[in-house]
């Protein structure tokens, strides 16, 4: 008995420790985070779209947040939520939050529309409500932006969590490094539909805004309007890194079994993107 109780006592020793060092490497990132702060990093906002989001949406804020600088800014468009969610993104009581509410429900593209209109700094992050953001996220992102200042666009690829925030499989497209350049392929596989472009895995520069706002009504999926407008401008990039978890569940906004229809009459309204992004060229600086 006296074995088996040291036993249990050294297995919560361990856990204890384990718990206590993931709370430590937060509070290291954070203090590095503003040790960082006056040394001209890019400013950044980010944009979340949030319906009903309670079960999840604290754990993502409570991802983004030690990320950011004095002068970011999240800012979250709530699209008429019946539940706790406002009181929940109040709770944070931080004023790098700036909460919008739509006096009527507009669906993700129109809400994330408004977000994006309403970002000021330099980098723009699209964000799920309920995913959860790897701690080094936006320091990755940067880093490319600065080795790569002529790409207006960057998408990561990510792993996928259930609700209970364990992995699991899935059938979602990636984005390869090597294919970043390659415009007129990226383009045809948007018409296709194999190409993982997915928002919460994207950011963009202030400078795409005058291109892709405002996101015309017919259009059903924003980020692959971005995603298009990136690539006619010939200026796109790929990276291999996993950094977010993005969750899996059956209120995703993303749809994985459509109907045949339903698909069909998606790649002609890309082809009609395609035709009005090409005019929208003109815009880009």
């Amino acid at each position: 008995m006296r074995a088996l109780g040291n036993k249990l006592t050294r297995s919560r020793v361990i856990k204890n420790i384990f718990c206590m060092s993931i709370e430590l490497n937060y509070y290291i990132y954070a203090l590095q985070n503003t040790i960082l702060i006056g040394l001209g990093r890019m400013t950044k906002s980010i944009c979340m779209a949030s319906y009903n989001g309670s079960p999840f949406i604290a754990k993502q804020i409570a991802s983004i947040l030690p990320q950011l600088h004095d002068g970011d800014e999240l800012i979250v468009v709530d699209d008429c939520s019946k539940d706790d969610t406002l009181q929940i993104v109040r709770s944070f009581d931080d004023p790098r939050i700036k909460l919008h509410s739509n006096s009527a429900n507009q669906r993700h593209v129109k809400t994330f529309s408004k977000a994006m209109s309403l970002a000021a700094n330099e980098l723009i992050f699209l964000c799920d409500q309920d995913d959860i953001w790897e701690m080094d996220r936006l320091d990755i992102f940067e880093e490319k932006f600065l080795e790569f200042p002529e790409v207006q666009l960057i998408t990561s690829n990510f792993y996928c969590i259930d609700d209970n925030d364990q992995p699991v499989e899935h059938k979602l497209n990636k984005v390869s490094a090597s294919t970043s350049f390659n415009y007129k392929s990226n383009i045809i596989r948007i018409l296709k539909g194999d190409i993982g472009y997915y928002g919460c895995a994207m950011a963009f520069r202030k400078d795409l805004l005058p291109v892709i706002l405002p996101v015309p009504d017919y259009v059903e999926a924003h980020d692959l309007w971005i995603a298009m407008a990136a690539n006619l401008l010939r200026s796109n990039l790929h990276i291999e890194e996993k950094t977010l978890a993005h969750r899996i569940h059956h209120s995703n906004t993303s749809n994985l079994n459509r109907s045949l229809i339903k698909k069909i009459d998606a790649r002609i309204g890309f082809i009609k993107q395609y035709r009005d992004l090409s005019k929208r060229q003109k815009f880009f600086h």
